[in-house]
């Protein structure tokens, strides 16, 4: 099975705005103590939410072309040994292909930019 090219990064209202101003992202407080920036798979993002985000507002998806960040890129065992996608490097917004506020379309599914 090929490994997905696009990934999502969950981020808080400011964290979204820090992105855009500075065209780069050097990770959440997780993110900076765990040495990478965690993403997602189009199928980890609902669950990715629901532990982490639960009850706050203001979130934003973020869709990253992990080509453009190469070697950077490690998928690594997380969550039960599924494979997420760590980025070892910040992240550039030209690596960011679309972006949207957080929408539930229903209990289990995210809308994804």
């Amino acid at each position: 099975m090929t490994a997905p090219t696009v990934a999502y990064k969950i981020l808080t209202g400011p964290q979204h705005e820090a992105l855009l101003a500075d065209q780069t992202f050097a990770g959440a407080p997780i993110d900076l103590a765990d040495g990478y920036i965690h993403l997602s798979t189009s199928d980890q993002v609902a669950e990715t939410l629901r532990r982490h985000f639960a009850g706050q507002d203001d979130l934003w998806i973020a869709a990253v072309d992990l080509r453009a960040l190469e070697e950077s890129v490690r998928w690594e065992p997380s969550r039960g040994g599924q494979l997420f996608p760590h980025v070892y490097a910040a992240l550039p917004l030209s690596a960011v292909i679309a972006q949207a506020p957080v929408t539930w379309l229903d209990d289990t599914t995210v809308h994804l930019p």
